[in-house]
């Protein structure tokens, strides 16, 4: 009798917990019925015989101090998460770009593409170029990191500092055991992306078991391009991206970058691409950011690393106020060598 009341209990509480999740809102395969924060201007691109546009904000303060910040956006983010941030820096005099990448949110995601790390650098060197941006302080997160580092090593003459923020890249998947999947399969996988997985996800490798509501604005974000019309095209351009980062590693070139350098790092972040496919004792070694850390900002000639005991992934969203203080000293303290000096000890 004990076990039917309770057994009852359990069943009566079901629907008022799936009545908790918040419902996913059909925005667009480019979110063309999502609202951002900031004005969005799409920028042409003409890129491997395709017109495409890229979508940005940018914010301009009202006393400039003479910087701009990029700030670049990670796989399972858009551009608007950075909205704090930004609004942060421009009260300092900063101007603050924030571009979505081709092929992510916003901005186009063409079919037939052959993405890369370089081409999504380079379409952001063309888009700042446009703006007369000559040399800006780049702010990466997440896939951003592979982006920023991959832009930093192209144009080093135009990054005034680089700023890795729980950058994902810190090490080979592929070489540390992680199987490759085909472009087919990493679709197949995308196309089942919802608000309870992507939640699910980012629980486990982002925030470390502990989720706040007010994340469920970013994830709603995202799962919102996979709802309706939006499901292939998002679906497939996930899948192409997720092949982009498996197969081009940026770990190995550390060593070759050559401007002022910091990494605010999360030391109970867990993310690793492909972890979910790899044999158990591969994924144990997996996402060790503490580790992966401290081994990145030794490869790098002069890098500052910036650890933040208990927070994981996205440092930003999780204790904003943290963040900022970590940011400012990485955007304070960097470069305080000459540059030059920094390098020749490192040679």
């Amino acid at each position: 009798m004990r076990c039917t009341v309770l057994l009852l209990a359990l069943l009566a509480a079901l629907p008022a917990a799936a009545a908790e999740a918040p419902a996913t809102k059909d925005l667009g395969g480019r979110l063309e019925r999502a609202e951002y924060p900031y004005p969005v201007t799409l920028f042409p691109v003409q890129s491997q015989g395709q017109s495409l546009e890229m979508a940005y904000m940018d914010l301009k303060p009202a006393t400039p101090n003479g910087h701009t910040a990029v700030l670049l956006h990670g796989k399972n983010f858009c551009g608007p998460y950075w909205q704090a941030t930004a609004e942060r820096l421009r009260d300092e005099g900063w101007r603050v770009v924030i571009p979505d990448q081709v092929g992510f949110c916003k901005s186009s995601k063409p079919r037939g593409y052959q993405y890369s790390l370089h081409q999504l650098a380079a379409n952001t060197h063309a888009l700042l170029e446009s703006l007369g941006v000559q040399k800006a302080t780049v702010v990466a997160h997440s896939m951003g990191g592979m982006v920023g580092t991959r832009y930093a090593l192209m144009y080093p003459a135009a990054v005034e500092k680089l700023v890795l923020v729980d950058p994902i890249g810190l090490e080979d998947w592929k070489q540390k055991g992680v199987p490759w999947r085909s472009v087919d399969a990493w679709y197949q996988s995308e196309l089942k992306t919802t608000y309870a997985s992507i939640k699910a996800y980012q629980l486990k490798s982002y925030y470390d078991g502990t989720w706040k509501p007010e994340y469920d604005r970013w994830a709603l974000l995202q799962a919102g391009q996979y709802v309706g019309d939006g499901l292939q095209t998002s679906a497939w351009a996930g899948a192409l991206t997720y092949d982009m980062i498996y197969t081009q590693p940026v770990v190995h070139e550390f060593g070759d970058l050559r401007v002022p350098t910091v990494l605010i790092i999360g030391q109970r972040d867990r993310t690793a691409i492909g972890k979910d496919a790899a044999p158990p004792e591969v994924q144990a070694k997996l996402g060790d950011y503490p580790a992966l850390g401290k081994a990145a900002a030794a490869a790098i000639p002069g890098a500052k690393l910036i650890p933040l005991e208990g927070l994981g992934h996205a440092p930003m969203l999780e204790a904003p106020e943290r963040f900022y203080k970590a940011l400012d000293e990485a955007l304070n303290n960097v470069g305080a060598h000459p540059v030059g000096d920094i390098f020749s000890r490192h040679r």
